[in-house]
């Protein structure tokens, strides 16, 4: 047989089959581009392969949707694409790197499961990385489970993160993890409604403007909300749980922390550091409460509200209740507004470190002290009698906390009385002219109305 005849007759059908089959699983595994009834280009994909294949062919504006299964590898976006799991969807980043890095405007994320991202902290390793100029981006109820950071975004406008579930790594030391969301010069982001746990800080921000932090549940870490180099900020809503701080606010200007709560702190509830004209408002600050604490160390006891080096801030219509500490304002931190708050039953209601003498009441109303042993001869709910939270006796008793003991004993009480009776206008320490004699029923709202 010549060598002709024997490609024609043995060799080509072999080949024609073989080539048929590529040509087929070249066909399965490309995406097969649709048009909804809206006239929404889309496109459905079954693994690693065809939504790689899927990122570099799809038009922008195009939606991907992904069939349940495990996606291995990483994965970048640089076009506007709306991405939107099922059940069942997994990214597997399989330990090393980012898992899905965004470097275009108008890309949308939703529905999928991301695990076993890097957790280089330096090299930035998240779930979902959003480059600069990422803007208009939405990342929508989405599952996060891994070391690094969560979301990590950079140098980024109006950014949307609603309903997401972001859990760190138990078994990393808390300081080794990454953020839950962690925005690094990004302005206007919308962070809703999510759910963060187990993380460092839940969310924290720095050198950005206009943010809005509503809703969020965060537990089992270091800082709930993380300001730095922050402005105009506003965050309501939101429920810190078993942190070591529940709001920090540091080296930030005009921000609005209205009606939180935060349970269980160890460190602070809110803290206001080197940070001016905000309002702290509405926000119930219950349990801070540091172990092994140093009786009378400032830094060693939990402190509700801590003020340090803070100025022409407002604080009001605030619950602080059951904390070591219920205010403690240190380095300058006398020229903030205090008034119409509530101190329940604090260890110690405040802990001034000053010399001046500091008014905490505003047009003739001050704030709820359950330790006011005043009355109220005309009925106006207004104590007749200023209020001294932290008078000569109770700076005694810092400096010897053995003695706390004897802080309910009738003698104390008498001679709490006296030094009150004698104190005069140019003494130091807070002083409360117009202390309420009842609980406040409503925290007063950001417009200052009865909520």
């Amino acid at each position: 047989m010549s060598y002709f005849r024997l490609i024609k007759h043995r060799l080509w059908p072999v080949l024609a089959q073989s080539l048929g089959l590529c040509l087929c699983g070249l066909l399965f595994m490309a995406p097969v581009l649709a048009q909804s009834s809206d006239g929404t280009r889309h496109v459905t994909v079954v693994d690693s392969e065809t939504l790689h294949s899927a990122l570099a062919s799809m038009p922008q504006g195009a939606e991907i949707r992904l069939k349940p299964g495990l996606y291995r590898g990483h994965f970048h976006i640089e076009k506007p694409l709306t991405l939107i799991g099922a059940p069942g969807v997994v990214f597997d980043a399989q330990g090393v790197g980012s898992a899905i890095v965004v470097s275009a405007p108008g890309v949308s994320i939703t529905r999928v499961t991301v695990q076993r991202w890097g957790q280089d902290l330096y090299e930035k390793d998240a779930a979902i990385r959003l480059m600069p100029g990422a803007n208009d981006v939405a990342i929508i109820a989405n599952r996060l489970v891994g070391p690094g950071f969560g979301i990590y975004a950079s140098e980024v406008s109006d950014l949307r993160l609603l309903d997401n579930q972001i859990q760190g790594d138990e078994q990393t030391f808390l300081l080794d993890r990454g953020d839950g969301i962690h925005l690094l010069k990004v302005n206007h982001p919308t962070v809703r409604g999510n759910r963060i746990s187990k993380v460092r800080d839940g969310i924290y921000l720095e050198s950005g403007i206009g943010s809005r932090i509503y809703s969020n549940h965060l537990s089992d870490l270091q800082y709930g909300l993380h300001y730095m180099y922050t402005q105009q900020d506003e965050a309501m809503d939101n429920q810190a749980t078993r942190v070591s701080g529940g709001y920090a606010l540091m080296n930030s200007q005009g921000i609005h922390l209205i009606a939180n709560t935060v349970k269980h702190a160890q460190e602070f509830g809110v803290l206001l550091n080197l940070t001016h004209d905000a309002k702290i408002q509405a926000n119930q600050i219950e349990a801070t409460q540091m172990a092994n604490s140093v009786a009378g160390d400032l830094f060693s006891e939990g402190k509700g509200l801590f003020v340090y080096g803070a100025q022409r801030n407002q604080i009001i219509g605030n619950s602080v209740t059951g904390n070591q500490i219920g205010i403690a304002m240190a380095l300058g931190g006398e020229d903030n507004a205090v008034y119409q708050n509530q101190f329940l039953a604090n260890t110690t209601q405040v802990r001034y470190v000053g010399e001046q003498r500091v008014e905490w009441s505003f047009q003739g109303r001050g704030n709820y002290w359950s330790d006011y042993q005043g009355w109220d001869l005309d009925g106006d709910g207004i104590g007749d009698s200023q209020h001294l939270p932290n008078d000569n006796l109770d700076r005694l008793f810092w400096l010897y906390p053995e003695a706390r003991f004897l802080m309910e004993s009738p003698i104390v009480k008498l001679l709490k009385w006296l030094d009150n009776q004698i104190q005069d206008e140019h003494s130091a320490g807070v002083v409360d002219s117009y202390p309420l004699m009842v609980p406040l029923n409503a925290f007063v709202s950001h417009t200052g109305e009865a909520l």
